[in-house]
């Protein structure tokens, strides 16, 4: 009997080919985008789970408690894993990782390379971290200020493919001795590590490895078996009110709570992070994907819904026939049940094969290495049978039970099958329409205003120019000791129009330090973001004076006296407008026993230095030399490649053992919003792809309704209709049942994007153009979907229909 059900299955399958190939096509691109969408959101979950232990172990963050919306800092201060270590038997070890550029020139032989991705740690990370070591052994391997632990790739660039473990390398022109190699399994690990040096070779001092408001560090403990993470988190916390803070100066409170952050949530749940390190994902992308994929899988299933109802007025008799001669309900379920699951098994192979041939290009544009091989992993086999009979007994039910459900009496005493015979199926198919096309047009709303505030990121005027700067870290000895000779040798260089030396720049690392305003005779301290500028910064980044003046160097004060703040720090430091701060006393600690004081000449307007996902925090601008490490060099536009050619020549003068490493500032503010470019390009795609899917549901029910009425069309052409009224009365129906849907998705649109923007401290405002788009692009396609077959029917010769009647 299966093998009748088989065949009979097969011939409906091609006798209705026109069908048969819509329900396919929109089954198989509905699958081919969640298998796609599933492969990459389970990649995303799979970070830090392969580490033994890894439940065991958090991260330790603050929540910082000055404002309303506090900042959350990724980087804490030292003395949390000391005091952890010794006030907390539960505590099984920590770690510590310096918060630092991780870039160092690499040096064996002649081979010079600059490696990104360097961590300076605890002589403990190996016991937090057990990594995989392919030579070497962990323990003891940091033990050693000059010691280094290479990453398997990093060590093949080097070494080639012997055992460099006992061979040296030089770090910055230190040498090291080679202690590890780490095998090359770390593609899902929350930090990328190209190399690891002791925190010892450091060489901070004791007093300042104490500190418990110097927030530079990465600190991770790994807790005892059995231990409740939230009891020790409650018990820090209580730790830093009752112990930490009373022995805290007066005029240094702390101003954070610390917070436990499990291992395997670090990367998925650190997007809003400062400071952090190593590359992050979004556990809101990874959500909103999986809805999306849903939607497009939802949408597949409607069209078959709709279309195997539709399709069953033309299949009424044949059931009446099965029924006469003694079929049962469940024999006929059974038939039309195994119809729809031989339609979606057919659907999952096309979409196998559309996954493996599209699963290139995706790993190319995420930058993932993800895998899609049925045999070398039977898991997936075996998810793909239970999605084809998921998929084909969900998606064939209904319309089994509507077919199975015919009285043979009523469809075979009449030549004419209608609609009203089958109950409520009208309606359950108008309903699937609506909510069909309520989730395309939210996909559609939402594509837009990502495109919108993805745009506003790239164009928004961040109050600097940053076009044609090229920057990079000083390098030796000599241009670090020398670097106004330096800089008058650039300026020398055609092509070169201004340059700076700092630390600080916009898109690049930046210090957060306290600056503290005598007031009343008293001395407040504010946090504040420091810009270590000289006396060209303001030139060079084109920043805008809204009053006062620059630092000048014929007036010998403005190096050791003089401050510039921007329009935020006016504010927030409590001076009132930008002409009242001028003349304003400011002081800094330089260090603890050396007090920088001055005054306050001028004031900048505000400029972002950081992504638009942060305000434009208080910053104080001045001389100090003693932390300048960066230069930008401004280019002209008419011939970049020769001018960085001279700037390359400047700098083989001054520093001809290091290779020059640049970056241009634009590059910078581009990558900042890498992760929403890719969720841009991604909306658009599947957007099409669930409208597409839509479509050819729409395009079949049009057909349906075509064949249905086409001796109703028939006889309102001999009365006179024309084209026009056929095609608006074929038409009129859905075009309303779109209407609705856009009515009913708008305001979910709204909501869900609005919440979405939230997360950006400078977003657009939702324009109104994007609803009335995205519904008159709903309605403008399903009308060219359903006009073909509309047009067809209105011009088909009359007699044709008329003639059988």
């Amino acid at each position: 009997m299966f093998k009748n059900y088989l065949k009979v299955a097969y011939r409906n399958l091609v006798r209705h080919k026109g069908f048969s190939f819509l329900n396919i096509a929109g089954l198989a691109l509905g699958l081919t985008a969640c298998l796609l969408i599933g492969l990459f959101v389970h990649d995303e979950l799979q970070y830090d789970k392969f580490l033994p232990g890894g439940d065991r172990v958090y991260r330790i963050y603050t929540e910082g408690t000055e404002s309303e919306t506090p900042a959350t800092m990724a980087s804490v201060p030292p003395m949390f894993a000391t005091a952890m270590q010794q006030e907390f038997p539960e505590v099984e070890q920590s770690t510590r990782i310096l918060m630092y550029s991780g870039i160092g020139l690499l040096e064996v032989g002649d081979k010079k390379l600059y490696i990104e991705d360097g961590l300076i740690a605890d002589s403990t990370f190996f016991d937090v971290f057990p990594l995989p070591f392919q030579y070497g052994a962990a323990a003891h391997a940091l033990d050693a200020p000059a010691s280094i632990v290479l990453a398997d790739d990093v060590a093949k660039r080097f070494f080639g493919n012997e055992n460099p473990v006992g061979k040296e390398i030089k770090m910055n022109k230190q040498t090291l001795l080679v202690k590890g190699v780490l095998q090359n399994t770390q593609a899902k690990f929350h930090l990328k590590v190209n190399y690891v040096v002791p925190l010892s070779l450091a060489e901070i001092p004791a007093k300042r490895m104490k500190s418990w408001g110097w927030q530079q560090f990465y600190t991770y403990v790994r807790l005892k078996p059995g231990t409740d993470s939230k009891q020790t988190q409650a018990k820090l916390q209580d730790y830093i009110t009752q112990k930490v803070q009373p022995q805290m100066p007066k005029d240094e409170p702390i101003k954070f709570v610390p917070h436990l952050q499990p291992l395997q949530d670090i990367y998925l749940y650190s997007a809003s992070f400062k400071y952090d390190l190593g590359p992050r994902g979004n556990i809101t992308y990874v959500k909103a994907l999986s809805i999306i994929a849903a939607f497009i899988l939802l949408i597949a299933c409607f069209n078959f819904v709709n279309l195997a109802t539709a399709k069953s007025v033309q299949r009424a008799k044949e059931v009446g026939i099965r029924k006469t001669i003694g079929a049962s309900q469940q024999q006929l379920m059974l038939q039309f049940l195994i119809e729809t699951v031989l339609l979606t098994f057919i659907s999952v192979v096309i979409a196998t094969v559309l996954t493996s041939l599209m699963l290139p290009a995706l790993n190319e544009f995420t930058g993932k290495q993800m895998t899609f091989n049925l045999f070398a992993n039977p898991t997936i086999a075996l998810i793909l049978l239970v999605l084809t009979v998921v998929v084909g007994v969900v998606a064939g039910f209904y319309p089994a039970l509507v077919l199975s459900g015919f009285k043979p009496i009523k469809v075979l005493k009449t030549a004419v099958v209608s609609e009203g015979m089958f109950g409520r199926v009208q309606w359950l198919r108008h309903g699937l329409i609506v909510i069909q096309f309520s989730l395309s047009i939210f996909l559609i709303v939402s594509a837009i205003i990502v495109f919108l505030q993805v745009e506003y990121l790239h164009n928004k005027d961040l109050g600097f120019n940053r076009d044609q700067i090229m920057f990079f870290p000083m390098r030796g000895e000599n241009m670090n000791k020398n670097y106004e000779t330096f800089k008058n040798e650039l300026l020398k260089s055609p092509g070169v129009t201004s340059v700076s030396i700092g630390y600080g720049f916009p898109g690049d690392a930046v210090a957060g330090d306290a600056i503290t305003v005598p007031t009343k005779g008293e001395q407040k301290p504010y946090p504040v973001t420091q810009l270590m500028v000289d006396y060209d910064y303001l030139k060079t980044l084109g920043l805008q004076l809204v009053t006062g003046r620059n630092f000048s160097k014929e007036l010998t004060t403005d190096k050791d006296h003089a401050f510039i703040i921007n329009e935020t720090a006016v504010k927030e430091l409590g001076f009132g407008t930008p002409e009242q701060a001028l003349g304003k006393t400011l002081l800094w600690e330089i260090k603890p026993d050396s007090l920088k004081k001055g005054q306050i000449i001028g004031v900048v307007k505000d400029f972002h230095y950081k992504s638009l996902y942060d305000r434009v925090e208080p910053a104080v601008l001045q001389i100090n030399p003693a932390d300048y490490w960066k230069v930008a060099v401004k280019l002209r536009a008419d011939n970049i490649t020769s001018s960085v050619n001279g700037v390359k020549e400047v700098w083989n003068k001054f520093a001809p053992d290091y290779p020059i490493e640049y970056k241009f500032l634009d590059e910078n503010f581009i990558k900042m919003y890498k992760a929403e470019d890719k969720l841009k390009s991604l909306l658009w795609v599947f957007t099409g792809i669930a409208v597409f899917v839509g479509c050819l549901g729409l395009f079949g029910l049009a057909t349906c309704a075509a064949e249905r009425r086409k001796k109703e069309i028939g006889i309102r052409k001999v009365l006179g209709a024309d084209t026009s009224t056929i095609v608006a009365l074929l038409s009129k129906e859905f075009l309303k049942l779109v209407m609705v849907a856009a009515i009913i998705a708008f305001p979910v649109a709204w909501l869900v994007m609005r919440r979405w923007l939230e997360d950006f401290a400078y977003r657009i405002n939702i324009p109104l153009w994007v609803f009335l788009a995205a519904g008159v692009a709903a309605v403008t396609v399903a009308f060219l979907t359903i006009s073909y077959q509309a047009i067809k029917a209105a011009t088909t010769n009359p007699i044709k229909n008329l003639r059988t009647e």
